[in-house]
């Protein structure tokens, strides 16, 4: 809802944009206070708080806020920013879902598809000249890290996953230039990744950077051979834990291999193939 206003904003009338204005400063006390101190915030009439309502959308100041209220609903602190404490399991299937769904549409969206042509091409040119590519995330993070070596290694690409910092830094030391080094973080506030992702820009090797784009990671001595693959979305790291972020770095990880897949060519598909035929026999209940 916020973004729908957000875009508005230029189209919008001069006095229904500082209106629009106080929402995006403060949604929350825009969606409980009354319209009398809404329109003296805003420097305009009561009407014109009503028509800015209509303008982006909706019946009128009560549908607004009313819709606004469930918008920038703060949800279960540490559960799920979606939820709310009393909600039935239908509830929280449609809610966990849509919120999933809202950022990943987001997230299309905003993709920067030029990031991406640059992170493809990295790590395809590093398969095909056998350099080393390494996944570094912590915690939740490391998880997404074991992932991506998952899917590279059915490619056929030797690849490592390390959640351990001393060994991430070990890891870097050893890097040269031809090498990638996918640094994965929702924060990215981790000392160790920090100082991994600093070793490895140091050593030549190219960095990609799957992280907010606001975070210390993404804006720690970028140059030519680093790569930020900006993975933004509205769920607070320190309040909840990771779930539309999660999803989103994998989607980013499906992204990378499928692009790198395909630039290896269609000689990568018989080994996939033999992978299928030979995993095929350990089902150990045959379908009907």
């Amino acid at each position: 809802m916020l973004e729908r206003i957000h875009a508005a904003l230029p189209a919008l009338p001069p006095a229904e944009q500082r209106v629009a204005k106080l929402v995006l400063a403060d949604a929350r006390s825009f969606a409980s206070l009354p319209i009398t101190t809404l329109a003296e915030r805003s420097n305009v009439s009561k009407p014109t708080v009503v028509r800015f309502c209509r303008s982006v959308g909706y019946d009128g100041l009560a549908d607004f806020k009313r819709k606004l209220a469930g918008s920038v609903n703060e949800g279960v602190p540490f559960v799920h920013r979606a939820v709310d404490e009393d909600d039935k399991p239908d509830d929280i299937v449609v809610k966990v879902i849509d919120n999933a769904v809202s950022a990943l549409l987001k997230y299309r969206n905003d993709a920067a598809g030029h990031a991406f042509e640059r992170a493809i091409e990295a790590l395809a040119s590093a398969c095909r000249s056998g350099r080393r590519i390494e996944f570094y995330g912590v915690g939740n993070s490391g998880i997404v890290a074991q992932d991506a070596q998952h899917k590279f290694f059915r490619l056929g690409v030797a690849s490592n996953a390390v959640s351990d910092g001393h060994v991430q830094l070990m890891s870097a030391t050893m890097l040269q230039p031809g090498d990638c080094a996918v640094v994965i973080s929702n924060s990215g506030r981790s000392r160790d990744l920090l100082d991994a992702a600093d070793v490895a820009r140091r050593k030549g090797a190219t960095t990609i950077l799957i992280t907010a784009s606001a975070s210390p990671l993404a804006r720690a001595a970028p140059g030519p051979q680093q790569i930020l693959l900006a993975a933004d979305h509205p769920e607070d790291y320190d309040r909840y834990s990771p779930m539309v972020s999660r999803l989103l770095h994998l989607v980013i990880i499906d992204i990378l291999t499928t692009g790198v897949a395909l630039r290896l060519g269609a000689g990568l598909r018989p080994l996939l193939a033999e992978i299928k035929r030979n995993l095929r026999a350990k089902r150990y209940v045959k379908p009907e």
